[in-house]
């Protein structure tokens, strides 16, 4: 995990939604899933993205959640270290990294209009070199 880490901790699984609900409406960033936390019915929020979404993110979403039911904890981990993945991505966990589509891509996707993808490009230009080493065969012959 090379972005932002952020973590918000709320009493009661309806204000744990409204928190990821809000966070992910407000910036860019993607929710990787939430954890049930053993007692007191706590359930953790787990977003990342760029710094800057991830405090936008964050903020919005302890304020949404504070008007459903109180918000434990909120925190923002810059860059983590990736020997804290162990921590955040465990089996209790529940969705792993969902992605939210934005909604031009959704729409492109509906659509049928939709960019080249890095296969798409890679297919592409080996088709182009296979076309290209023909020709240079033909003309040597």
């Amino acid at each position: 995990m090379k972005q932002a880490l952020g973590l918000i901790e709320t009493i009661g699984l309806a204000a744990a939604v409204e928190a990821a609900d809000t966070a992910v409406k407000s910036a860019n960033v993607f929710l990787i899933g939430y954890e049930l936390t053993r007692g007191d019915g706590m359930v953790t929020v787990k977003i990342e993205g760029d710094v800057g979404a991830v405090q936008a993110a964050i903020s919005a979403a302890a304020s949404a959640a504070g008007n459903v039911n109180r918000v434990y904890s909120a925190r923002i981990i810059p860059r983590p270290s990736q020997e804290t993945d162990a921590m955040v991505f465990t089996p209790d966990m529940v969705g792993l990294r969902i992605e939210i589509t934005p909604p031009a891509a959704a729409a492109a996707e509906l659509t049928g209009d939709k960019d080249e993808t890095a296969e798409d490009k890679a297919e592409t230009k080996k088709t182009n070199k296979k076309s290209v080493d023909d020709k240079k065969a033909k003309s040597q012959k």
